[in-house]
């Protein structure tokens, strides 16, 4: 099982997985292939494959999540609320490839640079769309009944005091003080 699902917490889902592009593939088995003679291709072959699949990034409704490493995990987690900039960076190359490198900024000094990604775009929108989703209010129903007596009680006093007349105005100096 992969870091990132066995880190979710309770009600915690998926919305985007990161995946690493078909180039960097491609290059590693062109570097077995094409150096697989010498030792040194066989290294390079071994090196990306246990990068790529040692290295798990994904967006949640909650969290994004960047781990890296096998025998020694590091990992960076950010809370969507705390998210204040998401940045997309693509060189002419990387556009016809189709991947890029995504950069998440948060509050304070938090910075996730995230590998080169396959569809960054589509990992940049799911950052967006937990972003908004986390940003509406969500009320248990107690709480939401609670809410709605309050209103209809205030509307109901709101009767009995457009009757009363409107209470009187004080004019406030320049400073904001008033002598009595």
């Amino acid at each position: 099982m992969r870091y990132i699902d066995e880190s979710l917490a309770p009600g915690e889902q998926i919305l985007q997985r990161g995946k690493w592009p078909g180039v960097f593939w491609f290059g590693a088995w062109a570097a077995l292939l094409l150096l697989g003679i010498i030792l040194v291709g066989v290294v390079i072959f071994l090196r990306a494959v246990v990068i790529m699949n040692t290295t798990d990034f994904a967006v949640t409704n909650r969290r994004v999540i960047l781990k890296r490493g096998w025998l020694n995990r590091r990992t960076q987690e950010l809370a969507v609320e705390s998210v204040e900039g998401v940045s997309l960076d693509q060189t002419i190359i990387q556009r016809l490839f189709g991947y890029g490198r995504v950069v998440v900024t948060g509050t304070g000094d938090a910075v996730i640079v995230f590998p080169p990604m396959a569809d960054p775009v589509a990992f940049r929108r799911a950052i967006e769309a937990a972003r908004a989703e986390g940003s509406e209010v969500r009320l248990a129903s107690d709480d939401r009944e609670a809410i709605d007596r309050a209103a209809n009680d205030r509307a109901a006093n709101d009767e009995v005091v457009e009757d009363a007349p409107p209470p009187k105005r004080r004019h406030r100096s320049f400073i904001g003080l008033r002598s009595r």
